[in-house]
């Protein structure tokens, strides 16, 4: 592959697409319930004018009950295939007690990195998109269709959309520009992700509160019946114990335990949980995390005991798992957990799904020589541990399609969804080249 043009090329725009991701950080596009609106539809217009600027007439599309899609279409020339363009423009909620040291909707530069809410997850997408794009002065030279989701950090109505509307996202090549290298500089293309299902438990045991000194010992308490069930789940190395629920040892990229015990914070002295390797523990194993509970505060904390306890459980579940099977298990764990013949109720919360990526497409080969003409080094392959549910939606949409999934988040300084979020846009300025290059060997 030749990038004596488009290398030079693409590092003269960065200056202008680092002012559009600086833009577009300083937007709060938190798509959640509860949420002012006008910055998720600040944002989205934002993303219309930025592709403008890159020469592509980009629009508004609205998503039937919720945040408007940016879409757009340029037609491929006789012969030539089209490729879809994927980010999303929402982030996550970015509380001040995370623990920031940065105002996360002020992008602050430090190090060389952009910090701020949605710098890396995944306004760097979309800057991605951008670079490519103006690289060919809004005319590549395939066709392109370009989807920036307005909801992926929540409840998504795109994939409803997509389902209703497969005639716009047909493509030979779907780019996912959402993930990230495991480092800087260390390019990775992504080929599994784990999918994500959700239940959430409620045990009942007494008419109302009472005492623990005149009752406790005999009567049960909602809490500790709780506890027991979600003590369960796990084994004593921390391994998911729920039955029938597939798990594999990974065989790409190694992820070392040195590299994970600082991206991920680990305290001095803690124990890593689970067995096999750290990449199979991450990528190809199912996991299990109490993500809510609904508890007393101990400053507000009684003698008594409990009547009622809730808790939201999550299992992430590798490729080649049925989620909705997967939560049925889980579903079903928790009963048979239950202790004491205590009322419990357990329901469905979320369900999706694994991801898999062939290695074998034209597309995905093309993508691994262009990275290692971008990077200059081999590229590896990753999994992940998140889902994209809408991956699956689009494939049954367009099951001809080549996926590759790519972005900047590296993993180990991004630190997305938690406090002091950041990017290297020296990773959006290769990922572009990298994109660049496919998209030109595409069109050969």
């Amino acid at each position: 592959m030749d990038d004596s043009s488009l290398r030079p090329k693409i590092q003269g725009l960065m200056p202008q697409i680092n002012d559009d991701l600086e833009a577009m950080v300083a937007l709060a596009s938190c798509a959640f319930p509860g949420f002012p609106s006008e910055p998720v539809h600040a944002m989205a217009q934002h993303v219309v004018d930025a592709f403008g600027r890159c020469g592509v007439d980009a629009e508004i599309t609205a998503i039937p009950g919720g945040y408007p899609a940016v879409t757009a279409e340029i037609p491929a020339p006789e012969g030539k295939p089209t490729v879809l363009l994927y980010a999303h423009y929402d982030v996550q909620p970015a509380p001040k007690e995370q623990g920031w040291t940065t105002e996360p909707f002020t992008p602050t530069w430090k190090d060389g990195r952009l910090f701020g809410r949605g710098a890396a997850d995944d306004k760097s997408g979309i800057a991605i998109h951008l670079a490519t794009l103006a690289a060919f002065d809004g005319k590549p030279p395939v066709g392109v269709r370009i989807v920036i989701e307005g909801e992926e950090e929540t409840v998504s109505h795109l994939e409803a959309w997509v389902e209703a509307n497969p005639d716009q996202v047909q493509a030979d090549v779907m780019v996912v520009a959402d993930m990230g290298n495991l480092a800087v500089g260390e390019p990775v293309l992504t080929i599994d992700l784990r999918g994500h299902v959700k239940a959430v438990v409620e045990v009942r045991t007494l008419a109302q509160p009472v005492h623990s000194g005149l009752f406790g010992g005999a009567a049960p308490d909602a809490w500790m019946a709780l506890i027991k069930m979600l003590s369960s789940l796990i084994d004593d190395e921390g391994n998911c114990l729920v039955e029938g629920i597939a798990s594999g040892e990974w065989d790409g990229a190694e992820y070392s335990e040195d590299v994970l015990r600082t991206n991920a914070g680990v305290l001095d002295g803690v124990d890593l949980v689970g067995t096999g390797s750290v990449a199979s523990r991450l990528w190809s194993k199912p996991s299990i995390s109490v993500l809510g509970m609904d508890a007393t505060p101990v400053a507000e904390a009684s003698n008594v005991l409990q009547p009622t306890a809730r808790a939201i459980v999550a299992m992430r579940i590798p490729p080649g798992q049925d989620p909705r099977d997967a939560v049925e298990k889980l579903m079903a764990h928790l009963r048979a957990a239950a202790p004491w013949n205590v009322q419990v109720d357990v329901h469905q919360d979320k369900v999706s799904p694994p991801f898999t990526q062939g290695t074998d497409g034209r597309a995905f080969g093309l993508m691994r020589e262009a990275l290692a003409v971008a990077y200059r080094r081999e590229v590896e392959t990753v999994g992940s541990g998140g889902s994209i549910p809408l991956l699956d939606t689009l494939r049954d949409a367009a099951p001809q399609a080549d996926f590759v999934l790519i972005g900047a988040e590296d993993a180990a300084l991004a630190n997305i969804h938690g406090p002091n979020e950041s990017v290297d846009p020296s990773e959006i300025e290769r990922m572009a080249l990298a994109q660049a290059l496919l998209i030109q060997s595409l069109a050969e």
